[in-house]
């Protein structure tokens, strides 16, 4: 049975995981206790204030922090599968009008089944965002080979009639509220009882990384994945169900956080290269921690107020978006 031994290349790898790890659970730590309600570790330890102190860290704080997690790892996770599936490093669900056709289904659900469950919904959502993301991929065969910026720009344009229909429809039905809710993530509204749905984004990371090495050989492309032996189809499928999956729950229950799984699957690639089984950990690292920063700064920025996660991210991650596209054309393709 192989081992990892200090100092190889394994074991610096599985080192600096661990460490990454540490430094996500600090950054957890600080997002419980920031925020408007009073809740300190003094509080928790004061018997004339635990219970109060108590309900806030499980009713509220415990259950954002699971969230902020979640999202941010999950979508980083989904950002890199799309990427793979098109051969394209600009391409992520809110590049690709998945986000925007998993709202459209959250709409159709609440025009017409508004009494449903809620995971009916999500999975309403879902089918909606696989139907928006297949249609996507194929307006891609459209588009010349070499032209990997007009990848991106043609996704924001389709997601952008999605959402221009999305917007009109609700409008005449008096829904634009809840849509803003769906586009904007924003977990202020988030207590234990509402995001459990979450939780489901982290079973579906492990067939993403079991399968994880199937997408890096269907990044290489269809006929040199198939001179291979992988069967391009199933795997862009698998691909495909998972991504709309991530997206439409975490859209459903937070809102959209934009860019995000561009800009950390590209951040983590130029550090470790493109074998997603070695980087993946990282990605979903990467993704919960940035979120993770993005929320408590928004929380302290204008403090008693808040600022939603997805705006901060949305500023930071447009700023990285546009380096990559126009800075760093050769990481396109």
């Amino acid at each position: 049975m192989a081992t990892r031994r200090f100092g190889s290349p394994d074991g610096w790898a599985a080192g600096g995981l661990a460490a990454g790890l540490l430094a996500l659970l600090a950054l957890a730590s600080v997002s419980l206790f920031v925020g408007v309600a009073d809740l300190t570790p003094g509080r928790l330890l004061d018997p004339a204030t635990r219970e109060a102190a108590l309900v806030a860290l499980l009713e509220s704080r415990l259950p954002r922090t699971a969230a902020l997690m979640l999202a941010g790892s999950c979508l980083a996770i989904a950002g890199v599968i799309m990427q793979m599936l098109t051969r394209n490093r600009f391409v992520e669900p809110t590049t690709a009008g998945t986000t925007e056709a998993a709202g459209l289904g959250m709409l159709v659900m609440l025009l017409f089944f508004p009494g449903s469950p809620v995971v009916v919904k999500s999975l309403v959502a879902a089918g909606f965002a696989c139907a928006g993301t297949a249609l996507f991929l194929r307006l891609l065969r459209a588009i010349p080979p070499g032209s990997p910026l007009l990848v991106p720009l043609t996704g924001i344009m389709f997601g952008g009639i999605i959402g221009s229909l999305t917007a009109y429809i609700a409008h005449h039905y008096g829904l634009i509220q809840s849509l803003g809710a769906w586009r904007n993530g924003d977990f202020s509204v988030v207590i234990a009882g509402r995001y459990e749905l979450l939780w489901l984004t982290l079973a579906l990371s492990v067939p993403a990384y079991l399968a994880a090495d199937r997408f890096t050989i269907a990044g290489l492309g269809r006929d040199m994945s198939r001179n291979l032996g992988l069967d391009h189809g199933r795997t862009l499928i698998v691909g495909l169900v998972i991504v709309s999956l991530i997206s439409a729950l975490v859209v459903t229950t937070v809102g959209s956080i934009p860019f995000l799984g561009l800009v950390v699957p590209n951040l983590v690639s130029l550090a470790m290269g493109d074998n997603l089984r070695r980087s993946l950990p990282w990605m979903a690292l990467c993704g919960a921690g940035l979120v993770l920063a993005c929320d408590i700064a928004g929380r302290l920025i204008v403090a008693p107020y808040e600022i939603p996660a997805g705006t901060v991210f949305g500023v930071l991650g447009s700023l990285v978006f546009l380096y990559l596209l126009l800075g760093r054309p050769s990481r396109a393709a």
